[in-house]
């Protein structure tokens, strides 16, 4: 009897102890103090230790593209860590090339600052500014489908090229306790500098849409920064093909506002995907700008048109459409925003059709 009451106090001691070792570990070990972090061998700034790279910069207002908030499901974030960074973790290997493993470029959402840090982000992304504005007009395009005026009213103006997106961020609500920000693409004109409009579907348990859909409303303030992203229409002469379904309108939107402000003259068609007529959207603009560009024509495709809807337009998938009517010639550009399935199968198309590789442009989103 003694020998087990022995064994249990030996075990409890050791456990104890064990457990007062590992809070001390958290307490002093884990505990990194101030770190340096150097940018382009010219900016630097002192932050608090043990936060990822992501979210010290965006204390500095530095502002990296995270599509996904954050979260490690998009590689957006990258940025070069010559010094500091550690191993590269398990978590960043899919989303790094190798050059990108080759030139030290990690996930800075997944980095976090443990020691002094030298690392190299593109100039452009420095002059990223993050905007205070107030929902202006909220307006229902569908059932799940809202498009949002957002004002900046923080005396700035919006510096942007047809296509770029924006990072928008909710702040903490019934159902989520932390801030979250999202990646929308703009899609209202770059001519209009005092606001933007976003074009944003609802997804259910997704923390920004519930928020814009369930929560936000006309009349209350918000904070997005950018602009970001590399997908915009380029100055060329070339006859232009446009594809999205859904949410995807956004950056096209942008894109026609810029080719009608500029009186770019191009053929251009503008094949759009959705599953029913309900689905469909914006189709008084679409007819406007047909009117206004003369070489322009929009394409709707609905891939479940109900035979009581009287529907006279194209079914099918949008690809079914492009194969209609699209010819085998070179000499083209193609700007596409949707799904990756649906950009997949649609770059997969266009190459059927004799599109260079690096005459299609893409904007991809989960």
């Amino acid at each position: 009897m003694n020998t087990i009451l022995t064994t249990i106090l030996i075990i409890t001691g050791i456990t104890t102890t064990l457990a007062l070792l590992l809070t001390l570990a958290n307490t002093y070990i884990a505990d990194y103090g101030e770190r340096k972090i150097r940018i382009n061998k010219d900016k630097e700034f002192i932050v608090e230790g043990g936060n990822t790279l992501l979210s010290s910069l965006i204390e500095n207002e530095i502002y990296l593209p995270s599509a996904c908030g954050g979260k490690g499901s998009c590689g957006y974030c990258k940025c070069a860590i010559n010094e500091g960074g550690g191993p590269v973790l398990p978590t960043e290997l899919s989303y790094l090339t190798e050059d990108d493993m080759k030139n030290n470029v990690r996930l800075s959402c997944q980095v976090k600052v443990k020691a002094d840090m030298e690392i190299q982000i593109a100039e452009d992304l420095l002059n990223v500014k993050q905007f205070e504005a107030i929902v202006e007009k909220t307006e229902d395009l569908t059932s799940t489908i809202k498009l949002l005026r957002l004002k900046i009213t923080d005396g700035q103006e919006i510096e942007f090229k047809a296509g770029q997106y924006v990072q928008l961020l909710a702040p903490p609500y019934p159902g989520s306790p932390d801030e979250v920000f999202r990646a929308y693409s703009i899609a209202s004109s770059p001519n209009n500098k005092g606001y933007i409009d976003l074009i944003i579907g609802y997804v259910p348990d997704g923390l920004l849409t519930t928020y814009v859909h369930k929560h936000l409303s006309e009349g209350d303030e918000i904070l997005f920064n950018g602009p970001f992203g590399d997908f915009y229409l380029q100055d060329c002469e070339e006859d232009a093909i446009l594809v999205a379904v859904g949410t995807g309108m956004a950056p096209i939107r942008s894109i026609l506002f810029e080719m009608l402000n500029k009186k770019i003259d191009r053929n251009t068609i503008f094949f759009f995907g959705a599953k029913t007529p309900e689905d469909l959207f914006l189709l008084d603009e679409m007819t406007m700008f047909e009117k206004e560009l003369p070489r322009f024509k929009f394409v709707p495709t609905l891939s479940r048109a109900p035979e009581e809807s009287q529907w006279k337009g194209e079914e099918g998938r949008v690809t079914d459409a492009m194969m209609k009517f699209l010819e085998k010639k070179e000499g083209r550009e193609a700007y596409l925003c949707g799904s990756a399935p649906m950009i997949d199968s649609t770059v997969k198309t266009l190459v059927e059709r004799a599109f260079a590789d690096n005459k299609i442009y893409y904007d991809k989103f989960d």
